[in-house]
């Protein structure tokens, strides 16, 4: 079966990139132990697990990580002529709940990408994971197999707003997951949820409050949205309103800020030195393959970019992979869309990029802007110099509106 093309209407030498930019790999791991009713991400319920209160570690069915494994290592395979000889600088095992993968699953997989991708001496390699799916013996394996980041969905401290997102997790295995990931590892984040249902600024503050005292390096802090295809879409639950998540918004910010963490991205703060290189590399429109069920990805070429996605359902994904069949639909970028592409993740950094970064990760002269750019400086949204493009704090606050100029109509 031949490989599903989308073909752009825009020629591909409308652009020339004379360096490619970085690039990572992301590999998506599509099973969870239940459906967090908030999620849109491509995840699945792992289907005949024990109830989610009881107090066994969830894992994997042997069988099926073996396949999903066989069927990476071969979806890997069939990619790398796309990116043959190209440095891997970041490495990140996303879901899903990737921590209910076992170290053995792990290894093989970290072994197959080793031997056909050149990863760089020093890449950063995270690993999501959720509390439930902790054990000290296994994290300590993962940290040995060379994972040296952790990406840790804690969500909420209180009991009552954990219920209402769906976690599996208590606030004790919270906790509990967290000293487990300091006994291995010295680079690790927290995520955490504001705006969450019923939760007051006390309540929100009392999260970030308790995720500083655990001294992470990373903290992210997310407001809640209610996605389309989610249960809090069907059944919308009462959340703070506008202001009132504006408010926490500005508090967390400040009390991060107290604690030494530097608000670099729009819900991204960081120690000095230990922000998330591999979102960066997202953010600075670098490129990322990307295996696995759902997978995105994006690839640059001399005179095209190409935005692939792989097929969502695990296990036809699976099946096609171990056939030797493509998994994936891809298309060229039109060059009307790289600046709103590139916008819509360099304006998400609050020190927003550098002037030339623009022309050499699209291959379109920053020029082309100059219009809308006038309209975004005149209504306060960004400023910049001979340097670089940053948004005011204004254009952070209104960033859907700052976004919306540079959009192709």
């Amino acid at each position: 079966m031949p490989m599903q093309t989308l073909e752009s209407p825009v020629k591909n030498a409308a652009i020339a990139l004379s360096v490619l930019p970085p690039l990572s790999l992301y590999v998506h791991i599509p099973w969870c132990v239940r459906k967090c009713p908030y999620c849109d991400f491509n995840s699945h319920e792992i289907k005949g697990t024990r109830a989610a209160d009881d107090s066994a570690l969830m894992s994997l069915e042997s069988g099926l990580e073996q396949r999903y494994i066989q069927a990476l290592i071969a979806d890997l395979d069939r990619a790398l002529p796309q990116v043959w000889g190209r440095p891997v600088y970041t490495v990140f095992f996303g879901g899903g709940t990737p921590s209910l993968l076992s170290a053995r699953a792990l290894d093989d997989l970290l072994s197959a990408i080793r031997a056909r991708l050149p990863l760089a001496a020093d890449a950063e390699i995270t690993l999501e994971a959720n509390p439930g799916t902790f054990e000290a013996r296994k994290f300590a394996e993962f940290r040995a197999l060379g994972i040296n980041r952790l990406s840790i969905g804690i969500q909420s401290f209180n009991p009552a707003h954990l219920k209402a997102l769906g976690r599996i997790h208590d606030a004790a295995q919270a906790r509990a997951a967290i000293g487990i990931a300091q006994a291995s590892f010295d680079n690790f984040n927290l995520d955490l949820m504001y705006a969450l249902p019923g939760q007051t600024m006390e309540q929100a503050m009392a999260d970030i409050d308790t995720a500083i005292g655990f001294s992470p390096v990373h903290v992210s802090a997310y407001h809640l949205t209610i996605e389309p295809n989610t249960l809090f879409y069907r059944h919308p639950p009462k959340v703070p309103d506008d202001d009132e998540s504006a408010d926490m918004q500005q508090a967390i910010e400040t009390r991060l800020a107290e604690a030494g963490y530097r608000h670099y991205e729009t819900s991204a703060f960081a120690k000095s030195g230990r922000e998330a290189r591999h979102n960066l590399n997202y953010w600075t429109f670098g490129d990322y393959l990307g295996i696995g069920a759902g997978a995105h990805g994006k690839l640059s070429f001399a005179d095209r970019i190409l935005r692939q996605m792989r097929h969502k359902q695990p296990r036809e994904y699976m099946e096609k992979a171990q056939a030797g069949l493509a998994v994936l639909q891809e298309h060229a970028v039109a060059v009307d869309d790289l600046s709103f592409e590139f916008m819509m993740n360099a304006l998400r950094l609050t020190e927003g990029f550098e002037l030339a970064q623009f022309a050499a990760r699209t291959g379109v002269s920053l020029h082309a802007l100059r219009k809308e750019l006038q309209e975004a400086e005149a209504r306060g949204l960004i400023e910049r110099d001979h340097l670089r493009l940053r948004p005011t704090l204004k254009g952070q606050r209104f960033l859907n509106d700052l976004l919306q100029i540079f959009l192709k109509t």
